[in-house]
Protein backbone atom coordinates (compact mmCIF):
# COMPACT_ATOMS: atom_id res chain seq x y z
CA UNK A 1 0.00 0.00 0.00
CA UNK A 2 1.47 3.51 -0.90
CA UNK A 3 0.25 6.68 0.37
CA UNK A 4 -1.99 8.52 -1.65
CA UNK A 5 -1.01 11.12 -4.50
CA UNK A 6 -1.47 14.13 -5.09
CA UNK A 7 -3.66 13.31 -8.06
CA UNK A 8 -6.45 11.09 -6.15
CA UNK A 9 -9.82 12.24 -5.60
CA UNK A 10 -11.58 12.20 -2.04
CA UNK A 11 -15.08 12.37 -2.37
CA UNK A 12 -16.89 15.23 -0.48
CA UNK A 13 -20.92 14.36 -1.60
CA UNK A 14 -23.06 14.55 -4.06
CA UNK A 15 -25.80 16.47 -6.02
CA UNK A 16 -29.29 14.96 -4.98
CA UNK A 17 -31.39 17.59 -6.46
CA UNK A 18 -32.85 20.87 -8.06
CA UNK A 19 -33.45 24.37 -6.00
CA UNK A 20 -35.48 27.28 -7.82
CA UNK A 21 -36.22 27.90 -11.20
CA UNK A 22 -32.50 29.60 -11.97
CA UNK A 23 -30.21 26.36 -12.12
CA UNK A 24 -29.53 26.24 -8.43
CA UNK A 25 -28.68 22.55 -6.81
CA UNK A 26 -28.95 20.69 -3.58
CA UNK A 27 -26.02 19.14 -2.43
CA UNK A 28 -25.34 16.79 -0.10
CA UNK A 29 -22.32 17.34 1.96
CA UNK A 30 -19.88 14.17 3.54
CA UNK A 31 -17.93 16.87 5.30
CA UNK A 32 -17.60 17.83 8.38
CA UNK A 33 -19.07 20.43 8.90
CA UNK A 34 -21.42 20.56 5.56
CA UNK A 35 -20.58 24.10 4.60
CA UNK A 36 -17.04 22.61 4.25
CA UNK A 37 -17.70 21.01 0.61
CA UNK A 38 -17.80 24.62 -0.37
CA UNK A 39 -14.42 25.26 0.58
CA UNK A 40 -12.55 23.12 -2.32
CA UNK A 41 -13.06 24.17 -4.84
CA UNK A 42 -13.39 23.26 -8.12
CA UNK A 43 -15.06 20.13 -7.75
CA UNK A 44 -14.62 16.96 -9.78
CA UNK A 45 -17.98 14.81 -11.05
CA UNK A 46 -17.80 11.26 -10.50
CA UNK A 47 -14.63 11.01 -10.19
CA UNK A 48 -13.86 12.04 -13.84
CA UNK A 49 -11.63 15.16 -14.35
CA UNK A 50 -14.95 16.94 -15.79
CA UNK A 51 -15.10 20.33 -12.84
CA UNK A 52 -17.43 22.39 -11.25
CA UNK A 53 -17.08 26.17 -9.81
CA UNK A 54 -19.29 27.49 -7.06
CA UNK A 55 -20.56 30.58 -7.95
CA UNK A 56 -22.13 31.17 -5.44
CA UNK A 57 -23.85 29.00 -1.87
CA UNK A 58 -26.52 29.22 0.86
CA UNK A 59 -28.08 27.15 3.78
CA UNK A 60 -31.71 26.91 2.55
CA UNK A 61 -33.60 25.79 5.55
CA UNK A 62 -31.71 22.25 6.38
CA UNK A 63 -30.24 21.61 3.10
CA UNK A 64 -27.75 23.13 1.25
CA UNK A 65 -27.57 24.85 -1.96
CA UNK A 66 -25.39 26.12 -5.12
CA UNK A 67 -25.38 27.95 -8.13
CA UNK A 68 -22.28 26.51 -9.97
CA UNK A 69 -20.69 28.18 -12.83
CA UNK A 70 -22.25 27.66 -16.74
CA UNK A 71 -25.51 26.25 -15.11
CA UNK A 72 -28.44 28.38 -15.31
CA UNK A 73 -31.60 26.80 -15.84
CA UNK A 74 -33.69 23.86 -14.41
CA UNK A 75 -32.86 21.47 -16.81
CA UNK A 76 -29.51 22.07 -16.79
CA UNK A 77 -29.44 21.49 -13.06
CA UNK A 78 -31.20 18.15 -13.69
CA UNK A 79 -28.93 16.36 -15.55
CA UNK A 80 -26.39 16.82 -12.56
CA UNK A 81 -29.02 14.92 -9.98
CA UNK A 82 -27.17 12.04 -8.95
CA UNK A 83 -23.45 12.84 -9.72
CA UNK A 84 -20.73 12.14 -6.90
CA UNK A 85 -18.65 15.51 -6.03
CA UNK A 86 -14.98 15.19 -5.39
CA UNK A 87 -11.72 17.21 -5.13
CA UNK A 88 -8.40 16.58 -5.77
CA UNK A 89 -6.29 15.17 -2.70
CA UNK A 90 -3.50 18.22 -3.39
CA UNK A 91 -6.51 20.60 -2.99
CA UNK A 92 -7.09 19.47 0.77
CA UNK A 93 -5.24 20.83 3.53
CA UNK A 94 -3.18 17.47 5.62
CA UNK A 95 -5.18 16.33 8.20
CA UNK A 96 -4.27 17.04 11.17
CA UNK A 97 -2.29 14.65 13.68
CA UNK A 98 -3.85 11.82 14.58
CA UNK A 99 -7.00 12.33 12.12
CA UNK A 100 -7.69 11.23 8.63
CA UNK A 101 -9.48 10.97 5.49
CA UNK A 102 -11.73 8.52 5.27
CA UNK A 103 -10.55 7.72 2.02
CA UNK A 104 -7.16 7.04 3.10
CA UNK A 105 -8.76 3.93 5.51
CA UNK A 106 -10.58 2.37 2.68
CA UNK A 107 -8.86 -0.76 2.01
CA UNK A 108 -6.39 -0.99 4.19
CA UNK A 109 -6.35 -4.22 6.70
CA UNK A 110 -7.94 -4.38 10.22
CA UNK A 111 -6.06 -7.09 12.50
CA UNK A 112 -6.31 -6.96 16.24
CA UNK A 113 -3.83 -7.40 18.65
CA UNK A 114 -3.88 -11.12 18.84
CA UNK A 115 -2.69 -10.68 15.15
CA UNK A 116 -6.06 -11.92 13.59
CA UNK A 117 -6.94 -10.60 10.25
CA UNK A 118 -10.40 -9.35 10.06
CA UNK A 119 -10.35 -8.28 6.43
CA UNK A 120 -9.64 -4.98 4.91
CA UNK A 121 -12.06 -2.15 5.86
CA UNK A 122 -14.76 -1.28 2.89
CA UNK A 123 -16.19 1.83 4.38
CA UNK A 124 -16.99 3.78 7.34
CA UNK A 125 -20.19 4.02 8.75
CA UNK A 126 -21.28 7.69 10.66
CA UNK A 127 -23.50 6.96 13.55
CA UNK A 128 -23.81 9.50 15.66
CA UNK A 129 -22.39 8.57 18.21
CA UNK A 130 -19.24 7.53 17.13
CA UNK A 131 -17.47 6.50 13.44
CA UNK A 132 -17.49 2.21 12.80
CA UNK A 133 -15.56 0.53 10.78
CA UNK A 134 -17.23 -2.00 8.34
CA UNK A 135 -14.07 -4.88 7.80
CA UNK A 136 -14.57 -7.44 5.05
CA UNK A 137 -12.09 -10.45 4.97
CA UNK A 138 -12.46 -14.67 4.84
CA UNK A 139 -14.92 -15.05 8.17
CA UNK A 140 -17.72 -12.52 6.91
CA UNK A 141 -18.10 -8.56 8.02
CA UNK A 142 -17.11 -7.36 11.13
CA UNK A 143 -18.05 -3.86 12.32
CA UNK A 144 -15.79 -2.32 15.13
CA UNK A 145 -16.02 1.09 16.80
CA UNK A 146 -13.41 3.74 15.34
CA UNK A 147 -12.49 5.45 18.83
CA UNK A 148 -8.90 5.67 18.82
CA UNK A 149 -6.89 4.97 21.97
CA UNK A 150 -9.69 2.94 23.41
CA UNK A 151 -10.47 0.11 20.28
CA UNK A 152 -8.35 1.86 17.51
CA UNK A 153 -4.42 1.50 18.92
CA UNK A 154 -2.70 2.30 15.42
CA UNK A 155 -3.07 3.44 11.80
CA UNK A 156 -0.70 2.70 10.01
CA UNK A 157 -1.60 4.27 5.93
CA UNK A 158 2.17 3.42 4.42
CA UNK A 159 2.26 -0.28 5.87
CA UNK A 160 -1.56 -0.53 4.91
CA UNK A 161 -3.02 -1.51 8.43
CA UNK A 162 -5.25 -0.52 11.30
CA UNK A 163 -4.60 -2.53 14.94
CA UNK A 164 -7.51 -3.21 16.79
CA UNK A 165 -7.98 -3.84 20.31
CA UNK A 166 -10.70 -5.81 19.21
CA UNK A 167 -10.52 -9.53 20.36
CA UNK A 168 -11.77 -12.10 18.35
CA UNK A 169 -14.66 -13.33 21.15
CA UNK A 170 -16.29 -10.15 20.78
CA UNK A 171 -17.65 -10.52 17.36
CA UNK A 172 -21.05 -11.89 16.70
CA UNK A 173 -20.65 -15.27 14.95
CA UNK A 174 -24.19 -15.04 13.52
CA UNK A 175 -22.70 -11.29 12.32
CA UNK A 176 -19.38 -12.41 10.88
CA UNK A 177 -21.76 -14.71 8.61
CA UNK A 178 -23.56 -12.24 7.06
CA UNK A 179 -22.34 -10.67 4.20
Amino acid sequence: MTKPGADDKVALGRINGVWGTRGWIKVFSDTDPPEAIFDYQPWMLDQSEEALSVAEWRRQGPRLVARVTGIDSTEQAAGLIGRSLSVRRKDLPPPEPDRYYWSDLIGLEVINLEGHVYGKIQRLVETGANDVIEASGEQGTTMIPFIPELYVKSVDLVGGKVTVDWPLDWVDEADAEQD
